[in-house]
């Protein structure tokens, strides 16, 4: 086992980029990342191997401790060596819970490889599905380490033809979920073949793992392995010693996942906006540690005695500590004041990073997850990389407040700086009530917000019951409907229609985006999405809750003087829909004509916002509004005897069972869809229906209007609660007809 070396020759290696490997381990919660991480580390020599997959290293919060989950992406960089040359491999433990899904995106955006963990006996969840499918979004090779095949032997008594079956089950699904996910020239290339040794079967636990070609050569059968368990501890020591985990592992990961410079060849063009014949775009290519520096953050932390920590991927150049450099979504200039490796919880600081590696750096205190930083010289010719696109969204409210009314400073600060570390948290301050609400992917996920407040920043605060955020929406074309402004002295006219699925899938995904050439968005939008050329050409405006606006008007004076405010009064709008003040999601809002005053001073904010939102608010209300509710996949194994009791859960929460498949003559499976206002206390019924039989994961699927019998107790509800008139306004309290 190599010995641990010194970060110098780390860092060394690091100049290599032949000899640099980057790859995250992902999986369903409990699958065995953060234990298969320990190994590794033992493997490096950074723990002892004695404490390896009980000591979970990096789970380094207290709350990841205690709940046994990760729930923060760590970062560490290893040593290796494989065929006689030293490697270093940047590694990113990711959390598998479906409410932290969010950390792994942003984690994929700096890998190039993947081991997809999957539970031997559970098999592929939900979960595994979504990173799975992550991963080759972002253009990251996967490779499979099929974990704790000491459950099959000792929990299920499988003998050793039983096992490889489960195996090959197992990396069935995994298949056809990469030809379903892949892009067609990464299909064949990447498909999970255990001849090859891209799937790893094994006990991280136990520490033991094996390939099909270390099994050929080394002289092991299943049978041995199953012999091994019939023996007791010793039997499994001697397999660990003859097959040890961390050397089936990274060898696969030095093998297969390519270097930072082949996989940025093809990973540029999808992730980067750019234009690739640029002078950036070839250094990018290439990975060049002498070319413009350009340097993806994925990640910000509150280090308590550093301040913010910058974590991300330097994908062209090398960053260097006292350079000054442009941040492109926070557009400042900034000092890089410090560069480090992240150790885990340890950041060993360097003097600098060349590209191809991930790195850590303070002084970038304006940054956030997402931004490019580029050299200085550069900050007008580099595009930013593309935006990231999330699996879920915050859809899960609560107000709090401190418990003691003196430490309200306290928790502002904190909480704005909860919403650095975490994207995916949204903080909002209702003007009207003054109370602050946190929203979250889940439950789970405000539960961790709120431990952190309380154990990071020591604010502790009372909260209310959790909340569902809704969306709102129409389903009919509206009149053209004419908005006038406080003064009279400026008309838009204006009508709304919801978009077609096409159109928002392609919004969603980001292959149409607000600042991308009107041409090329209008050709996709008429070839995929039926949109006119000529109207598709018109878009202004792209919101971020995938609404559009579209301007269809002719030769209308001074109209291109204030199309800004305009197009601000349309955002404005849509942050707040007028049947309950929630996000608007859906809407096509067209302006048909417009009378715009001659004198600026007749034409501001103040004028032109109202005239855009009033016909805006009396076009959704007249088109048959309606709230979106977000609604949950839900995954459930159980045995077959079971199915009844759980299909009534479903039934009774307004859920849909989609499929139940016999998955052994006495096990089964059921895919379904429940309403996540309704599954709010679902895990202790699912577990008293099946008396903690069953076993079953959840990620967020898609909006759905709310059933029309509910909708009118569900808007006076939430009104209600956010001191509004219980009654949804009526067309005719913003506008009268044209």
């Amino acid at each position: 086992m190599p010995r641990y070396k010194t970060v110098e020759q780390i860092q060394e290696i690091m100049r290599n980029i032949e000899q640099v490997r980057n790859i995250g381990i992902i999986a369903h919660v409990d699958h065995g990342k953060t234990t298969t991480s320990d190994l590794l580390l033992a493997a490096s020599g950074i723990i002892s191997m004695k404490v390896a997959g009980e000591a979970l290293a990096l789970d380094y919060l207290d709350v990841e401790q205690k709940r046994g989950i990760t729930v923060k992406a760590a970062n560490i960089s290893l040593y290796h060596e494989y065929g006689g040359k030293p490697y270093v491999v940047n590694l990113i433990d990711t959390p598998g819970h479906v409410d932290f899904s969010g950390k792994v995106t942003r984690s994929l955006r700096v890998l190039d490889g993947a081991i997809v963990v999957v539970d031997a006996v559970e098999g592929v969840m939900t979960q595994t599905e979504t990173v799975l499918r992550q991963a080759l979004e972002e253009r990251v090779r996967p490779l499979l380490f099929v974990n704790k095949v000491d459950r099959l032997i000792k929990e299920l008594k499988f003998t050793a033809q039983e096992v490889q079956q489960r195996f090959v089950e197992i990396i069935k699904i995994m298949n056809s979920l990469l030809a379903e996910y892949a892009e067609p020239e990464f299909r064949e290339k990447w498909t999970f073949d255990p001849a090859k040794g891209t799937v790893i079967f094994g006990a991280a636990r136990d520490k033991w793992g094996i390939t099909i070609p270390i099994a050929q050569k080394k002289g092991i059968r299943f049978s041995d392995i199953v012999s091994a368990y019939e023996k007791g501890k010793e039997g499994v020591d001697e397999l660990a010693k003859l097959s040890p985990l961390h050397e089936a592992l990274l060898d696969a990961v030095v093998k297969f996942v390519p270097n930072p410079r082949e996989a940025q060849s093809y990973r540029i063009p999808k992730i980067w906006r750019g234009d690739i014949d640029s002078e950036v775009g070839k250094a990018m290519l290439r990975a060049d540690p002498s070319g413009p520096l350009v340097y993806f953050v994925n990640d910000m932390r509150v280090d308590p005695h550093a301040g913010l920590v910058a974590t991300g991927r330097v994908f062209s150049g090398t960053l260097r500590a006292g350079e000054e450099v442009w941040l492109l979504m926070g557009k400042t200039k900034q000092r890089v004041l410090q560069v480090s490796l992240y150790m885990g919880p340890i950041r060993e600081v360097v003097n600098e990073i060349t590209a191809g590696n991930i790195a850590a750096s303070l002084g970038l205190d304006a940054a956030r997850s997402g931004d490019t930083v580029v050299g200085i010289a550069y900050k007008d010719v580099v595009a930013p990389f593309e935006r990231m696109r999330y699996v879920s969204e915050p859809v899960v409210t609560m107000a709090i407040e401190p418990k003691k009314t003196a430490d309200l400073p306290k928790l502002v600060e904190a909480l704005r700086k909860l919403s650095i570390e975490d994207p995916n948290i949204v903080v909002k301050i209702n003007e009207e009530t003054g109370e602050y609400l946190i929203s979250g992917m889940g439950p789970l996920h405000l539960e961790i917000a709120l431990t952190f407040l309380k154990e990071n920043y020591g604010v502790e605060v009372d909260t209310s019951p959790p909340i569902v955020v809704y969306r709102e929406t129409c389903r009919a074309a509206s009149q053209v409907l004419e908005g006038k402004s406080p003064n009279k002295h400026n008309r838009l006219y204006i009508s709304v229609e919801p978009l077609n699925e096409e159109t928002i899938r392609l919004i969603q995904q980001g292959v149409i985006t607000e600042d991308m050439d009107s041409r090329e968005r209008a050709k996709i939008l008429r070839d995929q999405a039926s949109w006119d050329y000529d109207e598709a050409r018109r878009i202004w405006a792209i919101d971020e809750n995938i609404n559009v606006f579209v301007d269809r008007t002719a030769g209308v004076q001074y109209l291109r003087e204030v199309r800004d405010t305009i197009i601000q009064g349309f955002r404005l709008a849509m942050k707040e829909g007028p049947l309950a003040m929630e996000p608007v999601r859906g809407v096509k809002v067209i302006l048909h004509d417009a009378v715009i005053h001659e004198d600026p001073a007749h034409r501001g904010p103040a004028q032109l916002y109202p005239a855009t939102r009033n016909p805006i608010y009396a076009g959704i209300l007249l088109a048959k509004p309606t709230l979106l509710e977000p609604i949950q996949k839900l995954d459930v194994r159980l045995p077959a005897d079971l199915i009844s009791s759980v299909v009534s859960v479903i039934s009774r929460k307004r859920g849909r069972v989609l499929d139940v498949v016999y998955t052994t003559p006495t096990s089964a499976r059921i895919m379904a869809e429940i309403p996540i206002a309704e599954s709010m206390d679902l895990a202790s019924e699912l577990r008293s229906a099946t008396a903690g039989r069953a076993f079953w994961g959840t990620e967020f699927s898609r909006w759905s209007p709310v059933p029309e019998q509910l909708l009118l107790t569900i808007v006076r509800a939430i009104r209600t609660r956010k001191g509004l008139p219980p009654e949804p306004p009526r067309p005719e309290d913003f506008i009268s007809p044209y």
